[in-house]
């Protein structure tokens, strides 16, 4: 590194910068409450080392593919149409009898989410319709029993997960739209022609009774992702008993739950909903606070979770993958969600958004995958990740030439633009340092700088 006849007001504008913005010098964990151990949610749970190395694949894992597929799909309205039609149990349960998806091809779908440099899938088992896309024997509300299909997708898409080596995960839904013992009924569901009445234990039997087959008929999973508590937050879920199912069945697995809260006793790893961690962009995640385990965010391609065939607001490659960025610089993974169409096809666009992603990825992926939120906490310019020695700054949005960054804790073996190779000038006033960025060298979806400590 050398001098600059610039230093002194450089110094100034980074003492101004630095006074402006928080900055810690250990690695970023996206975390806003001190660090504790990561039981520490309940005092009930201690996971076992073989959940502790999953949780660490998982945070290495970066990039999954999320499904939202069910009977659903046949009207092209999203997985929420039953609630905001008002249809009735009656109305809803026509749809099976329509759902043929004959074009599903389980090797294609694992095949897409390699290409797009995904390590994992985490695909809905049973919505909040409370219809089941595999086979159960607890209830015949499901694929094998009700559609002229007959064949269990999940397991087919575990087979296929296993050979092309993804894990798999299974969405599941506390909340329930057709199940007569879901009563009292909660802030959805009203128009369902249920009977007000129902054994509310009864229910929680049955969903503990399919999710132990989804942990036993399955193989190995890669974990539970649920959903729906929100739905009733003052109700006895008796999670301590659902969790420990799950993980006596499956010690690797790793548990999350969509209830945007501070994670519960026995859960692995904490998600947020069309945020990144510490975000309220959506209103969902007033309540929420960040533990201290693995962290994960989900959003769609367009605005539908669930096939929508009028949904034509597709996002752009770069938003999708600036996303990615962003949320690896939050210290968490993203989990991007797909809507497959009844037939079992996926969208063209999706498949090519996908693509892209992979593209990029086969390009830059050694500064997104096995990395952690990086030194400098993410800012508006972009965000840092860190893997061993080396921290990447992703330069996401800045127009000038000179960039002013906080004083690293170490001392810079090299700097460098990922992209080239090319040698990054950096100034090092003693109260900081600044970037010199060419217009040349600059990248039109992130300008990956990397510094070797």
């Amino acid at each position: 590194m050398r001098s600059h006849p610039s230093v002194l007001l450089f110094s100034v504008v980074l003492l101004a910068f630095q006074a402006a913005s928080r900055f810690s010098v250990q690695a970023q964990t996206g975390q806003a409450a001190p660090a504790e151990s990561a039981q520490t949610a309940g005092a009930s749970y201690t996971p076992s080392a073989a959940n502790l190395a999953s949780r660490q694949a998982f945070q290495d894992s970066k990039f999954g593919l999320f499904i939202h597929w069910g009977v659903y799909s046949v009207l092209g309205d999203g997985e929420w149409v039953m609630n905001n039609k008002k249809m009735t149990i009656a109305e809803y349960e026509r749809l099976p009898a329509q759902f043929n998806p004959t074009a599903f091809n389980a090797a294609e779908w694992v095949s897409l989410a390699k290409a797009a440099g995904m390590k994992y899938i985490t695909i809905t088992s049973k919505h909040h319709d409370g219809f089941a896309i595999f086979d159960s024997k607890t209830s015949d509300y499901d694929i094998a029993d009700r559609t002229p299909y007959k064949k269990d997708v999940l397991k087919m898409l575990a087979e296929e997960c296993r050979k092309q080596g993804i894990k798999l995960f299974f969405y599941h839904s506390h909340l329930d739209w057709h199940h007569p013992d879901y009563f009292p009924l909660g802030r959805t569901g009203h128009a369902s022609g249920r009977e007000a009445k129902g054994d509310w234990y009864r229910y929680l039997d049955t969903m503990d009774s399919q999710l132990r087959e989804l942990c036993t008929n399955y193989g190995e999973i890669g974990g539970i992702w649920f959903d729906g508590w929100w739905d009733k937050p003052t109700a006895d879920w008796r999670l301590d008993k659902t969790y420990k199912l799950i993980h006596d069945l499956q010690p690797k697995a790793l548990i999350g739950n969509n209830h945007h809260r501070k994670p519960f006793p026995g859960e692995d790893f904490q998600m947020f909903e069309k945020d990144l961690p510490g975000g309220n962009t959506t209103g969902f995640s007033g309540e929420s606070e960040i533990g201290t385990l693995p962290l994960e965010t989900c959003e769609t391609i367009n605005k539908s979770w669930g096939y929508s065939k009028n949904d034509q607001s597709f996002k752009k490659d770069k938003e999708l993958l600036h996303y990615l960025i962003r949320a690896a610089g939050h210290n968490a993974n993203f989990l991007l969600n797909i809507g497959p169409m009844p037939d079992g096809k996926i969208q063209p666009e999706f498949v090519g958004q996908l693509k892209s992603m992979g593209e990029w990825l086969g390009k830059n992926g050694e500064s997104i995958y096995g990395t952690r939120g990086g030194p400098v906490t993410p800012r508006p310019w972009g965000v840092t990740t860190q893997k061993g020695k080396k921290i990447y700054f992703h330069i996401l949005d800045w127009q000038d030439t000179l960039l002013p960054m906080p004083k690293m804790p170490g001392i810079i073996r090299s700097a460098k633009f990922l992209k080239t190779g090319r040698k990054v000038d950096i100034i090092d006033t003693g109260a900081g340092l600044v970037f010199n960025l060419p217009k040349e060298a600059m990248d039109p979806i992130d300008t990956i700088v990397v510094l070797e400590m």
